[in-house]
């Protein structure tokens, strides 16, 4: 299994969404919410160059927003 950090805030629909995919999925994830997290909000913007979230790091290869098919490929889910 992937290592998969998604990197959101409570308030985030998408977030939630990306969520629900994965537990949908039985795909395992840590969440950091960037909204109290300043240091994972730090590493958010280096990695993706950009505030919004979601932000999906699969592997070290990121995803920004929730991009179902994009996901889909990247773990190989039908």
């Amino acid at each position: 299994m992937p290592n998969i950090t998604i990197y959101s805030t409570p308030s985030c629909v998408y977030c939630k969404m990306a969520k629900a995919f994965f537990q949908k999925n039985q795909v395992t994830y840590t969440e950091k919410d960037v909204a109290v997290d300043t240091v994972a909000r730090d590493d958010m913007v280096q990695k993706s160059g950009q505030l919004g979230v979601p932000v999906i790091d699969i592997d070290g290869t990121i995803v920004v927003g929730f991009d179902q098919p994009r996901l889909r490929e990247l773990l190989k889910l039908k």
